[in-house]
């Protein structure tokens, strides 16, 4: 059978020689028999000319000039997916590996996988107690407080003002309007204009009726809706008038008002779901969920104007001061963060905070799990790095988002007087209530 494969192709390759040509015929015989369409052999080509290289790079230049600028990426998981190619870009281009608390962007997980090192973002409401998660704060703190009506309606009435209303410009107006008209009423008791506003007066409209709560509060305080003539007018208008009961009463219209002045809008504050964790060489592995990543409208649109800006700057020389600028710019666009401190006895100590606070919200956060909590201490960062308590620095501007790691160390001072009464300083340091919740690291 090989034999006979090799014989059809020794054919093939005979018959594709073309036609023979007797021995006894001379070259020039044979000349005239070539076929005339056969190609000539081409010959190298050769290299532009250096005048026309620099013409088309002239060219090119001025292609790109005409081109689109390039704009950021829209959608919120394309900024993610955008922030981590280039931080994995700089880690291959640096050539490093990461250090024990050096920041690397983590993949958001599922809220659900039990590997998280947090289930997620929760928020504590102040009139309940209550642990929240994000979707559920806003209508719960409305629950509470309509539900507050039926055992103190002036503070009820006084919290939706401030919180149901978002506009804090017109809040302000509103309240100052309100607390004119009951000081007209303290100022002058006998002057009876004071004690009735007019519902369809035009200030009363703008600044007063626009806003959520406002007629809760004059309907706690002591006013009653009732119709009234006006003068050179046919038909009644509807006045607030103020019961003969709260006129008796001016201390009371004093401190409702001062109430109102001082109030702030009520809001859930971040809890810090603290944990204790054993020795773990994944300490400074996080597995963090998306509610660390997650953008509102107004910062999507924002990180979008700052991608386009930043095409810009391209082409432009910067200075070191600018690149760190715009370093800080990048690490602002996270909300919260996840920090752990590495105790002595190599325990963990975790917590949540706003990307915003301050170094000194972890320092009294450390304090208050500490069982001698007056000793002075300090906390050190990647590479050995000093954090104050005193500096005013937020966490964002200290590279701290979206977690890190960070590591306990006495200060020196206690340190001698550790050793000086013959005590281990790498002894445990935690509250016993919480050396008993300590977990695994997984």
């Amino acid at each position: 059978m090989k034999k006979f494969f090799q014989e059809i192709k020794a054919d093939i390759k005979f018959k594709s020689a073309g036609p023979g040509q007797k021995l006894t015929e001379s070259v020039g015989e044979r000349a005239p028999k070539e076929k005339p369409n056969q190609p000539a052999v081409r010959q190298p080509r050769q290299g532009p000319t250096n005048e026309a290289q620099m013409a088309a790079a002239a060219a090119l230049a001025r292609l790109e000039q005409k081109q689109p600028k390039a704009r950021g990426p829209t959608s919120q998981e394309s900024i993610r997916n955008q922030v981590r190619k280039e931080l994995r870009a700089e880690a291959t281009v640096s050539g490093s590996t990461e250090a024990p608390g050096t920041n690397m962007v983590p993949e958001p997980r599922e809220e659900g996988s039990a590997h998280l090192a947090v289930p997620g973002v929760c928020f504590t409401c102040p009139l309940t107690g209550a642990t929240l998660r994000k979707d559920q704060r806003d209508a719960h703190i409305k629950e509470a407080i309509l539900s507050h009506f039926s055992t103190d309606p002036v503070a009820a009435s006084i919290m939706k003002i401030h919180t149901f209303n978002r506009d804090r410009d017109k809040v302000k107006l509103g309240v100052d309007t309100i607390a004119k008209y009951l000081d007209n009423i303290c100022l002058h008791p006998e002057e009876e204009k004071y004690r009735k506003i007019k519902l369809q007066n035009k200030v009363f409209q703008e600044r007063i009726n626009c806003l959520e709560g406002t007629h809760e509060f004059f309907e706690a305080i002591g006013f009653q809706k009732a119709l009234l003539p006006v003068p050179d007018q046919e038909g009644p208008e509807e006045f607030y008038v103020l019961s003969e009961a709260a006129v008796a009463e001016p201390q009371s219209l004093q401190r409702h008002k001062d109430q109102l002045l001082v109030a702030e809008p009520v809001r859930a504050t971040l809890a810090r779901q603290r944990r204790v964790f054993r020795p773990s060489p994944m300490a400074s592995q996080f597995d963090l969920p998306g509610d660390f990543f997650n953008l509102t409208a107004e910062e999507i649109k924002r990180e979008q104007r700052l991608r386009s800006e930043a095409v810009e700057r391209l082409s432009v020389l910067r200075t070191k001061a600018m690149r760190e600028r715009e370093e800080q710019r990048e690490l602002r666009k996270y909300t919260y963060t996840l920090l752990r401190v590495r105790l002595p006895d190599g325990c963990l100590l975790q917590g949540t905070f706003y990307a915003r606070e301050r170094v000194g919200a972890l320092y009294a956060f450390v304090r208050e799990a500490l069982q001698s909590d007056w000793l002075p201490f300090d906390l050190l960062a990647s590479g050995g790095q000093k954090l104050s308590e005193e500096d005013s620095l937020a966490f964002n501007e200290c590279g701290l988002v979206p977690s890190a790691l960070l590591t306990f160390s006495w200060d020196a001072a206690v340190l001698d007087d550790i050793r000086a009464a013959g005590a281990e300083p790498n002894s445990s340091i935690l509250k016993p209530e919480l050396l008993a919740t300590i977990e695994k690291l997984s």
